[in-house]
């Protein structure tokens, strides 16, 4: 294997290895793969994002952040509260069903305009996602002197291979959780999630 090719392969298993873990993000598009809701625009945003704090990170910018940490603490805040706000959400769903199920066909813009808000904020307001792609994926990079944006281009693409597994592979659940019962028993997984995390940050902030 070539050094080149070598180094795109550790960039795709070094970003897929630190984004498969459960939390908030792919909570998120877990549930709106199933829901059918806004897939494809959630899925981009994800995949999107995640290649651009790459770039930062292999640019460098990971060391010019940490010298900055009040500024890490206050996404973590943030963050953390936005975290909780929607594990509420989700809770409250759990305790007082009614939205179960796939959606009807015609729900369309309001659903996908909130679907896509929601994405971006639980993207870019979680600074775990900065420790993973700025931090820890820029390190990485730095390893493979000038190949490491050969890197970057391997763990960008392993983020898109991810989220689109997740996103559209996700409508292949559709069919078992078609009743309330299925909804509550993900909604009640998602809240745990989020909850859980959110509560990280703050404590952590």
């Amino acid at each position: 294997m070539s050094s080149t090719l070598a180094a795109a392969a550790a960039g795709f298993g070094s970003g897929l290895s630190l984004i498969v873990a459960i939390g908030a993000q792919n909570a998120f598009v877990l549930r709106q793969g199933v829901r059918r809701d806004a897939v494809l625009a959630v899925v981009g945003i994800c995949a999107l994002s995640d290649a651009a704090l790459i770039a930062l990170g292999v640019g460098g910018v990971g060391a010019l952040v940490a010298a900055w940490p009040g500024a890490v603490r206050a996404v973590g805040v943030v963050g953390g509260v936005f975290l909780l706000c929607y594990g509420v959400l989700a809770a409250r769903r759990v305790l007082r069903p009614g939205g179960g199920g796939l959606r009807a066909e015609g729900e369309a813009a309001g659903s996908r305009r909130r679907a896509v808000l929601t994405c971006l904020a639980m993207t870019w307001l979680n600074p775990h996602v900065y420790l993973d792609t700025v931090f820890l994926l820029g390190s990485l990079a730095a390893g493979h002197g000038d190949l490491r944006w050969t890197f970057g281009l391997g763990a960008a693409l392993a983020s898109l291979c991810w989220f689109a597994t997740l996103g559209f592979g996700a409508r292949l659940l559709g069919r078992y959780l078609a009743g309330p019962a299925a909804w509550r028993v993900l909604d009640a997984l998602v809240a745990a999630t989020m909850i859980g995390l959110g509560l990280m940050l703050l404590a952590g902030s």
